[in-house]
């Protein structure tokens, strides 16, 4: 597997909204899983979403929760997430990830545990 990130512009005002995609090639199956993690200056990796190929099952953690999603286009191999009410606090630098499982939850989706990155992507949210 290999993944890609790209936005549709980096900055937005303060609620406003992006939409972030990552491609996905050489897969072979549909038993894995992909989505974002996001680092902001000075803090760790943490995870955002996520989303299982084959079943469509989704991930988010608390902060992101009612404000993105996370969805998948099987034709285009690619992974969409649609990031609404953004805050200053979602500035960050977005990173596109991918799993060799299927399952996605706080269990299976960390950064240890991803196998393959994307390069990752500025997100600045500010007025």
């Amino acid at each position: 597997l290999r993944c890609s990130c790209r936005v549709w512009g980096g900055w937005v005002q303060p609620g406003g909204s992006l939409r972030l995609s990552c491609a996905v090639s050489g897969r072979t199956s549909s038993r894995f899983s992909m989505g974002w993690f996001r680092q902001a200056p000075g803090k760790g990796r943490d995870s955002v979403a996520a989303i299982s190929w084959s079943s469509g099952d989704t991930y988010y953690e608390d902060f992101v929760e009612g404000r993105f999603t996370i969805s998948r286009d099987s034709a285009k191999n690619t992974i969409y997430l649609q990031m609404n009410s953004l805050d200053p606090e979602d500035t960050a630098i977005y990173y596109c990830a991918a799993r060799n499982l299927a399952s996605v939850g706080a269990s299976s989706w960390y950064e240890e545990g991803m196998d393959y990155w994307g390069k990752g992507t500025q997100v600045t949210v500010s007025s």
